[in-house]
């Protein structure tokens, strides 16, 4: 099994959302033990402070160098922890990829592009003993499942969390509402269904851009029906990816169809008015009320709307987050400002039901 100490590359990006897998390891997680961050931007302080003000113990370095001589021991992996445009690694992170090798470190990246299979990186990573791990590389399809209307047959609520854009905290918000629920006596499970998910070392899932469409419900079907049988929880939590309504991939129908959650937990960010790198196309993200409507079509239900808190002031986020609970009737939390312990009454009358 992969897993043991590591240290976290971020390219100048660790405030940025594109660092969203560093910021999920920060936050925690089972399978890597965080020792540090490389960013030779925002070198110097506590990658905590820097992500939300909690301080982690968690050092930002300015190089994999400086890491290694200041560092009392070697981690066994280098966690390229940023997700940079279009999924390919830039020209100005090969070096600190190069030195981790010739440091040791075998490498774990889940861009679109794989290191695997650059010539350079194979040969050092040859020459050094080293691995280059591509999680993002798709399974044989010999080993894939198509939906096969078995779930139909698991009666364990499930609650998917959904979002209006990419990067807006769905995966956070997952993580909070497994915590929560968990302490407050629900057996809960979550299915992780991205790169950042496997990296935290959730026990059930699948990364979903790396499966071939064809499989996508059946894979769906099949960890669901896995984490069932063998978690017995008493609910499953299933993390979205990017929203019903985003062009450059819109996501989100294929955990309520395919899945058949029946409950969502939306997460919207009121600050942003055009999806994620699309404001140059000026694509609009869709009001609220649209998106829930969607949702309601599907056959599911918004128990719950959770905000981010992203460029917008504590004033206006009160406001706006009053709007919205006197508009929908719905509860309207802020998972960072408040935690998410608000929604446990919510999440036990769904499983009541």
């Amino acid at each position: 099994m992969i897993s043991g100490e590591a240290v976290v590359f971020t390219n100048g990006l660790l405030d940025t959302n594109f660092a969203k897998t560093c910021h999920g390891l920060l936050r925690g997680g089972n399978r890597f033990d965080v020792l540090g961050v490389i960013d030779h931007i925002h070198y110097g302080v506590d990658a905590g402070e820097l992500l939300d003000g909690m301080s982690r113990g968690v050092h930002v370095y300015k190089s994999v160098d400086e890491f290694m001589k200041q560092y009392p021991r070697k981690p066994r992996y280098f966690v390229v922890g940023v997700a940079f445009p279009g999924g390919q690694l830039p020209g100005s992170s090969r070096d600190e990829i190069v030195q981790a090798m010739k440091h040791g470190l075998s490498i774990i990246c889940g861009l679109h592009q794989f290191l695997s299979e650059d010539p350079e990186f194979r040969q050092i990573a040859k020459e050094e003993g080293v691995e280059l791990i591509d999680i993002r590389k798709p399974s044989p399809t010999s080993g894939l499942h198509f939906w096969s209307g078995e779930i139909l047959s698991v009666k364990t609520p499930k609650i998917t969390v959904l979002g209006t854009d990419c990067a807006i905290g769905k995966r956070t918000t997952c993580r909070f509402l497994l915590e929560a629920c968990n302490a407050s006596g629900i057996k809960t499970e979550m299915i992780y269904t991205g790169q950042t998910g496997w990296m935290q070392g959730y026990r059930h899932g699948f990364i979903f851009d790396a499966t071939p469409n064809d499989f996508v419900g059946g894979e769906i079907e099949r960890v669901i029906m896995e984490c069932d049988r063998e978690s017995s929880p008493d609910l499953i939590l299933i993390e979205g990816q990017s929203s019903l309504m985003n062009p450059s991939g819109p996501c989100g129908s294929e955990f309520l169809l395919s899945g058949n959650a029946k409950g969502v937990i939306l997460q919207h960010a009121p600050a942003r008015i055009y999806f994620e790198d699309l404001e140059d196309v000026g694509c609009f993200i869709p009001p609220l009320e649209k998106e829930i409507e969607i949702i309601r079509m599907f056959g599911a239900e918004v128990l719950a709307i959770t905000l981010n808190e992203e460029n917008m002031e504590n004033s206006k986020m009160v406001a706006y987050q009053r709007q919205l609970e006197r508009e929908f009737s719905i509860p309207v939390n802020r998972p960072l400002k408040n935690g998410i312990e608000p929604l446990i009454p919510v999440i036990r009358e769904f499983i009541r039901r």
